[in-house]
């Protein structure tokens, strides 16, 4: 039994190496009763017996979710192969008993853990869709409230810096309280703070609205990922991650399309359905939580005191873990090229994506006449690139797995890059393709197409485990070059991503209507031009560059 668990957690571990927590750490209880009578019988001896194999203690548990805390500040400035030493485990350190025990979140039944993926892609993808219906509210907004144009556009980036700054709170509290509550109370004040976003009389009202609706959600993008690695063990987590990864990204696009359609009185009956099931059908997963739960079943079973979860024996602060969470991500920017880097070409990605919800009314407007409802139905061709793009994962594993076999099948984190290095090219090849293609005799239909290998190219460039080419790349190459720091470089990733989202609408109009519409989207093409030679450097290179860095997994 004790090999059996060492092996699974080992597998946890190897799947996402941002994980250090949950039964992936603790060798399995081996019953209760028979072990506290071994160690009455022993009485006197006061032996700690050592972990059966290396691994970090609870103070090193990060979220699987793209913000948070990386580690503790004890270790804050050691290189990863340096921090995390090994501490003794004591004789009445509770553990799991395995993927089956009744506390571990992973011996639910399948159909269970897939409502509960099911319920959180759905929170993720009503926030997204959240963040972009509001565009379609500027004709009557903006005379309704007398206000300009930009004002109009900055209840967009208030949302978008909501989503930006939430996680950086979100992230380590979930880390102290578990998932549910934050699920619970972010959730909540998500519903509360969309009433007055549908009742708003001005445009101050709109704006506070906007930024705290965008705020409280924003756990649903933080914290859906490592809700996933508590219920799915490596082996079958690929598929409920695809869920997790999809609809963060189908969200922005499905919101316009839906917004000509939908008020915003749908989406508030759509968050209190989310609601509803968040109370009823998604129970607490974290795995330090559920230990602790456990741990205090033991105690109140044998009466013996002495038992105790990892996270009661390690004391962590509040304060500290959000200054650290704050932190760290800034570091790994200024001090990492690589992260750096990668992460301004996904931010400018994102932020085209977001600049393209004003952009696709006033060219589709002008150039074609849509109306509100066609201008909506454009997005679908970033939706299908994105769907297109979600399709090829399969192809890109067997591109890793012959680069693994090419070197003699050990990992680097380069190889995590293919994906990004297509879509590098992908994008800009959309993008001149809208905008060179957007003239009344030519057919609407053709710059709907760019912008679909637009969608296509920027989800291959983010997740390359997880739009949608490069974002898949770069995600899955910043948690492998960064293991020890996987949560803050995706913390520094989503960061620069949203502020980037929110910048880029408050000036895409006005660059449209003075470069013309041709150039301006020419000028976002150049921009991503120059970024297109980053993920194949470091495809190329990186092992050499991570030889020099204080942070990254150090190359053999």
């Amino acid at each position: 039994m004790e090999k059996k668990s060492t092996e699974a957690g080992n597998d946890a571990l190897d799947e996402n190496p941002s994980i250090a927590g949950g039964d992936a750490l603790y060798e399995p209880l081996h019953g209760v009763q028979r072990r506290d009578d071994q160690r009455r019988a022993s009485a006197g001896s006061d032996r700690r017996r050592p972990r059966p194999r290396s691994s970090s203690s609870l103070a090193h548990i990060r979220s699987n979710n793209g913000h948070g805390v990386g580690n503790d500040s004890d270790d804050i400035d050691m290189p990863g192969e340096q921090a995390g030493a090994l501490r003794e485990k004591g004789p009445f350190e509770v553990a799991f008993e395995g993927d089956h025990d009744p506390y571990c979140p992973r011996s639910m039944s399948l159909m269970h853990k897939w409502v509960i993926v099911i319920i959180i892609g759905l929170g993720s993808l009503c926030l997204t869709c959240a963040s972009s219906i509001y565009t379609t509210t500027y004709s009557q907004m903006n005379p309704e409230f007398a206000i300009s144009t930009i004002v109009g556009t900055l209840g967009l980036s208030t949302f978008v810096l909501g989503i930006a700054l939430g996680p950086l709170l979100m992230s380590p509290l979930s880390e102290f309280f578990g998932r549910r509550p934050i699920y619970l109370v972010s959730w909540g004040m998500f519903l509360i703070w969309l009433i007055p976003s549908a009742v708003a009389k001005n445009a101050a009202t709109m704006l506070v609205a906007r930024f705290f609706n965008g705020f409280a959600g924003s756990s649903f993008l933080s914290v859906a990922g490592g809700s996933v690695s508590d219920l799915f063990s490596r082996d079958a987590i690929q598929a409920p991650m695809v869920i997790i990864a999809l609809s963060p990204f189908i969200g922005p696009s499905l919101g316009p399309l839906l917004g000509g359609f939908i008020n915003y009185n749908v989406l508030i009956i759509w968050a209190f359905v989310i609601m509803v099931a968040i109370v009823f059908f998604t129970p607490e997963t974290f795995h330090p939580v559920k230990l602790r739960e456990k741990a205090r079943a033991l105690r109140k079973e044998t009466g013996d005191e002495r038992w105790k979860a990892p996270m009661e024996m390690k004391e962590k602060a509040v304060a500290k873990a959000i200054g650290l969470s704050l932190l760290r991500p800034f570091q790994l920017l200024v001090w990492e090229p690589m992260c750096l880097c990668l992460c301004l070409f996904s931010a400018i990605l994102l932020g085209i994506l977001y600049l393209f919800f004003g952009a696709f009314d006033l060219i589709f407007g002008d150039v074609y006449g849509f109306n509100l409802w066609q201008t909506g139905l454009a997005f679908l061709g970033i939706l299908i690139g994105m769907l297109a793009a979600g399709a090829t994962d399969s192809l890109w594993y067997r591109v890793y797995a012959r680069l693994l076999e090419q070197n003699e099948g050990v990992p680097e984190p380069e190889f995590r890059l293919s994906r990004a290095v297509a879509g590098a090219v992908l994008v800009p090849i959309g993008l001149f393709i809208f905008a060179w293609t957007t003239f009344p005799w030519v057919h609407w239909m053709v710059p709907i197409v760019g912008s679909g290998f637009f969608g296509m190219a920027t989800w291959l460039t983010r997740w390359s485990s997880r739009t949608l080419l490069v974002f898949t790349g770069i995600f899955t190459f910043l948690v492998d070059a960064y293991p020890k720091y996987a949560a803050s470089a995706m913390a520094a990733n989503a960061f620069t991503r949203c502020i980037f989202a929110a910048a880029f609408p408050l000036f895409g109009l006005q660059m449209y209507e003075r470069l013309g519409y041709q150039w301006a989207s020419s000028l976002l093409a150049f921009l991503t031009v120059a970024m297109m030679p980053f993920p194949y450097l470091f495809f190329r290179y990186g092992r050499q560059i991570r030889k020099h860095s204080k942070y990254a997994t150090q190359a053999a």
